[in-house]
């Protein structure tokens, strides 16, 4: 069987199991209409798929459905049920890709900021699949079915760079034993909060956080090794410009492990501060620069770099200016 963390969950929820939240109402949604509340709650997720959630009774209180107009009051209790994804047909859509590099077992790609990698509940369009289907037509592996076709690894919808697809079940195979015994090269670029004043290596355990969904926290029951070492490349008065070495694959890995050690990454708008000092930032500034692994044909090591995406470069030359 495939090790689950060679495909680790994206911050995108795929629900392969039915699952369901209670949430109370905070004193200032209070008199809000409800749709617009999971709105604010749920940002990640399409407010058609939140509407369709509401429309199909799987909001409730009391036990009741609530209609998309209701306003709640301060401390009601709302549960959200998300119902188990179905195997929709996935169509192919004709989006670019950049595109590092691809031979007849493998494709890497350098994956913009803003694109999920598969389809999930409320992302059936615009994924890399749909774009990955359209390009490489029949030839993607099957082994991680019809949503995820070639996919045996992801990043999170916000960091950007480099991602390994397969082209068939063979060298699916090959890349998912060595994401098990976590000998592929990874290597990501991040700018975090505080000033660092040397490397280090955090190990530490990660699993779900036990009361927020769509998060994951450190040294929680349950919860699988994970091992991060970073190294400082530059420092400025209030951040720190790293590369991130994953010796581990967990959800959310860099970005819990540098909140965890008081320096979380700039923009994460899940483990970060809840205001960005910087305005238009879409998100954690991650980027999986380099991907390294044994090719599944050649049996040779090959390695491969996705250049920051310009919004990076722009980001550090400010850091640098205000630095000088």
């Amino acid at each position: 069987m495939q090790d689950m963390d060679a495909l680790p969950k994206d911050e995108e929820e795929c629900f392969d199991e039915s699952s369901s939240e209670l949430i109370e109402i905070k004193n200032e949604e209070a008199g809000g209409r409800i749709d617009r509340i999971l709105a604010e709650r749920y940002s990640d997720i399409t407010r058609s798929y939140l509407q369709r959630l509401i429309k199909d009774g799987n909001v409730t209180m009391g036990g009741k459905a609530v209609k998309s107009s209701f306003k709640p009051s301060c401390g009601d209790e709302i549960q959200i049920i998300f119902p188990k994804a179905s195997e929709l047909q996935i169509e192919p859509e004709s989006i670019p890709l950049d595109i590092l590099y691809e031979d007849r077992d493998v494709i890497i790609v350098n994956k913009p900021k803003g694109m999920v990698v598969h389809p999930a509940a409320g992302h059936y369009s615009g994924t890399l699949v749909n774009a990955l289907m359209y390009h490489c037509k029949d030839s993607l592996s099957g082994i991680n079915g019809v949503l995820r076709p070639g996919i045996v690894h992801r990043i999170d919808q916000n960091t950007t760079g480099s991602l390994i697809v397969c082209k068939n079940d063979a060298a699916h195979q090959s890349i998912a034993e060595q994401l098990r015994v976590h000998s592929i090269t990874r290597k990501y670029r991040a700018i975090v909060h505080g000033r660092l004043t040397k490397d280090g290596c955090i190990r530490t355990t990660i699993g779900r956080h036990p009361q927020k969904r769509k998060e994951m926290a450190v040294n929680v029951p349950g919860g699988k090794e994970a091992v991060t070492h970073y190294k400082i490349l530059e420092t400025f008065d209030q951040f720190t410009y790293v590369e991130c070495q994953l010796e581990t694959g967990r959800t959310h890995q860099i970005r819990v492990h540098m909140k965890s050690i008081g320096h979380p990454i700039l923009g994460d708008d899940v483990y970060g501060p809840s205001k960005c000092p910087f305005s238009g930032l879409q998100g954690q500034t991650l980027h999986a620069m380099t991907i390294g692994f044994i090719h599944p044909s050649t049996g040779e090591y090959v390695e491969f770099e996705a250049p920051l995406p310009d919004y990076f470069e722009k980001l550090l030359q400010i850091l640098r200016n205000k630095a000088s």
